[in-house]
């Protein structure tokens, strides 16, 4: 029933501004961007504290990820934060991703957002998917996804790592996944 009503409200929702090129808009399905093949058939949902629920059924790797960003949500943004060590006071948006991509075992180092769009297999992944490009880099975990930019969100949570509401087509970003997830 919370995943109905999230996917209800995502559409109901008025468009996003995209960071790149100001046209990103919704989507129906969580964790899909337009013409791309659509997220978990169980979704996660944001709950009142602002972290992510696990969906049943999550394989152990998704599980880690949200735990992990879970435990750093509402972190500070730094810029750099997490690239020394997985473990910061702060992290940057690839600093975060990073951050979780390791939790999930699919990441042994921290890579900067240019590197980001590198990793892993081209193309969406079932269960998480990472956005990136020379500048910023985001996740989609569960169909929720996970950024440090508030741009698009109606409800301000600053910056930071955090689950936001609204999802983001992914034009301008390389799309990627780790094979099985």
């Amino acid at each position: 029933m919370a995943g109905l009503v999230l996917a209800a409200a995502l559409v109901a929702a008025s468009p996003a501004t995209a960071q790149t090129d100001g046209t990103t808009t919704t989507t129906a399905v969580p964790g899909a961007p337009e013409g791309m093949a659509p997220g978990p058939i169980t979704a996660a949902t944001i709950l009142p504290n602002g972290k992510a629920s696990r969906p049943p059924g999550a394989p152990y790797a998704v599980t880690r990820a949200i735990q992990a960003a879970n435990r750093i949500h509402k972190r500070t943004y730094i810029w750099g934060g997490g690239h020394r060590a997985f473990k910061a006071k702060g992290y940057d948006c690839s600093g975060a991703v990073s951050y979780v991509l390791h939790a999930a075992g699919v990441l042994s180092a921290p890579l900067v957002s240019g590197q980001l769009a590198l990793w892993g297999s081209p193309g969406p992944g079932s269960w998480i998917t990472v956005y990136a490009n020379k500048t910023h880099t985001y996740m989609v975990i569960a169909g929720l996804r996970y950024d440090t930019s508030p741009l698009g969100e109606s409800v301000n949570q600053g910056r930071g790592p955090r689950w936001r509401y609204t999802l983001r087509t992914g034009s301008g970003f390389a799309i990627r996944h780790y094979t099985g997830l």
